[in-house]
């Protein structure tokens, strides 16, 4: 009568315990011994195999006993009754055999010692508040969290910033949950590694979980050869694996651009479309009136998307001579009409994409939904140089050109269109003309389609000025439009700004609005405010009276959530305090 035994998989090279079972259907056996008297075939029919590796004998064995005997038949023993106990025997003897017969390993090189470190080491009070912050799993992060614990974790990013500033260097004992921290989340990975310094990258070596340290941190990847290396360089051009090329590029490219340039050239003709397009994407970084030529040739590639990114990088560089061709042709399409009362803008976009325009990367087919004629006239505006409009339309400012009116529902278009060309030339002047006055009544203000426009308009002011916009469009238009203006900000948030958020918060809070709404906001006032804030909140700490029609709870979520982002302030106030002793009282 059969029934279902286990055979246990063969120890680990140590002897250690079987990594797991498996069950097969078998007659009854004594499993008590190596072998079984009853049935000495099993122990000669494993010695008989003695040529064969053991893994090979094992895996046979396993075979069998997942069909089972009755449909296969162990190796060198007889059908019947008798073959389970067989196979159950030669498992027994393939254990004893591996156990007794495992040679030692060859002893392998032992790894050169750890770098030194020259930075100074943490105090010790820093020292136990970043084992703390990486060993923090209390929950969910953001503002959305009940409770009024502050959120370690998402600390750590401002104090491994503190610690960088100071100049401090990793305890080696935190090393693995530290890089252990930066393999789960990207953005920590800059400030992570440079704070775990040469120790951390020759950790790193040792265990394939952080092979990501050694491709993101500058000079880790020793598979990559130096820039003086000519040799290397050109093998591994020409003969890595894509992700090689990729690293190698951008590698050179941040320390010498030139260089990188020319080595994309030897093969660029022969490189897919596709890989041409991330090759030259890496020309972003450190890009230069040097790199017009190898552009301009780049405009003539046989890939509209190659073409178009080509065209992108050249409309960043107002004096090139794709600039100055696109400024002719946007020109030719805006115009000042003196004619009625007042001056306005005439728009007259193009009526045909020629072959000139889709040579210097114009896309001819507009997307779903779009008429052609404004996707041709964006497209020319946001690659003209901004500097050609002051002179295009009577010596205006940018101030002066933004505040005219357009004819023909042309505003929109054009607008968004010098936003785009705004961020792509980094042009504050223009940026701060289409964002307008923050207390405008238009929460989209006079150039910007969309808040996530006015973000990245944002993103080319200065720090001090981005905050002043920001409080003041607060001020007038609450928190509910401006998160997305918060993350553009500098952190710490300065104190206008600081105050603006707190302020609405308030009001938010007595008006008895949702409170659940605003938990984005909070979240980014534990990160962004200035530590020294928190004496100003003592008074929001208490629950508030609840109004006829607020939301049931409210109250108490709000007295919460201040609760919590005091406890945050002064938590972010004692971790800079332990980084500067000096400043200690």
């Amino acid at each position: 009568m059969n029934r279902t035994v286990t055979a246990a998989a063969p120890p680990g090279p140590h002897g250690t315990a079987p990594s797991g079972p498996v069950s097969h259907t078998a007659g009854s056996a004594d499993t008590s011994g190596v072998s079984n008297p009853s049935n000495p075939s099993a122990s000669s029919a494993l010695s008989d195999s003695s040529a064969s590796s053991l893994p090979d004998v094992w895996e046979d064995l396993v075979t069998t006993a997942l069909l089972g005997t009755d449909r296969r038949t162990p190796a060198g023993s007889a059908s019947g009754a008798n073959a389970p106990a067989a196979l159950l025997d030669a498992a027994a003897v393939a254990t004893v055999r591996r156990r007794a017969g495992l040679c030692p390993a060859g002893a392998a090189e032992r790894p050169r010692p750890a770098p030194e470190d020259p930075r100074p080491g943490l105090p010790p009070a820093a020292a136990r508040r970043l084992t703390m912050l990486l060993t923090d799993r209390s929950g969910a992060s953001g503002g959305g969290r009940r409770g009024a614990a502050p959120d370690l974790l998402e600390l750590l990013p401002q104090w491994l910033a503190a610690a960088n500033a100071h100049g401090f260097a990793a305890p080696p004992p935190a090393l693995p949950a530290l890089l252990d921290a930066a393999r789960g989340r990207t953005d920590l990975r800059p400030a992570a590694l440079r704070f775990a310094g040469p120790r951390g990258l020759w950790l790193a070596r040792l265990n394939p979980d952080w092979r990501f340290a050694l491709r993101s941190a500058p000079g880790g990847d020793t598979s990559l050869p130096g820039p003086g290396d000519t040799e290397r360089v050109l093998r591994l051009w020409q003969e890595g694996l894509f992700a090689q090329r990729v690293a190698l590029l951008s590698s050179l490219r941040s320390r010498e651009p030139a260089a990188a340039r020319e080595l994309l050239a030897t093969t660029w003709a022969t490189e897919r479309a596709e890989d041409r397009l991330m090759f030259l994407d890496s020309l972003r970084a450190r890009l230069g009136p040097d790199d017009e030529p190898f552009l301009e040739q780049s405009l003539g590639d046989r890939s509209r998307n190659v073409r178009a990114t080509a065209a992108e990088l050249l409309s960043a560089l107002p004096g090139s001579a794709f600039a100055q061709r696109m400024a002719v042709r946007a020109g030719a399409c805006v115009a000042v009409d003196h004619t009625g009362d007042a001056p306005m803008l005439t728009v007259e976009a193009p009526h045909e994409c020629d072959a000139g325009m889709e040579r210097d990367g114009v896309v001819a087919k507009a997307p779903a939904g779009r008429g052609e004629r404004s996707w041709w006239l964006g497209q020319l505006v946001e690659s003209a140089p901004l500097g050609t409009w002051s002179r295009r339309l009577g010596g205006r400012t940018p101030q002066q050109i933004v505040a005219l009116p357009v004819g023909d529902d042309w505003r929109s278009e054009l607008h968004a269109a010098w936003c785009r060309a705004a961020v792509r030339q980094r042009d504050a002047e223009w940026a701060q003309a289409l964002l307008g006055e923050p207390s405008a009544a238009e929460a989209g203000g006079p150039g910007a389609v969309s808040l996530a426009e006015r973000a990245k308009l944002l993103g080319t002011l200065a720090a001090a000025d981005r905050a002043e916009w920001v409080a003041g469009f607060i001020g007038t238009h609450g928190l509910p439009d401006a998160f997305q203006l918060l993350g553009v900000c500098a952190v710490p948030w300065a104190p206008p700004l600081g105050r603006a958020v707190v302020d609405a918060l308030n009001i938010a809070r007595d008006a008895g609005n949702y409170p659940w709404s605003f938990s984005g906001v909070m979240g980014l006032a534990e990160r962004c405010l200035e530590p020294l804030e928190a004496g100003r909140l003592d008074a929001l700490l208490a629950v508030p009276d609840e109004a006829e029609d607020a939301s049931p709870g409210a109250g108490g979520y709000w007295s919460e959530a201040f609760q919590r982002l005091v406890s945050t302030l002064r938590l972010r106030a004692a971790m800079l305090a332990e980084l500067n002793p000096a400043a200690q009282p």
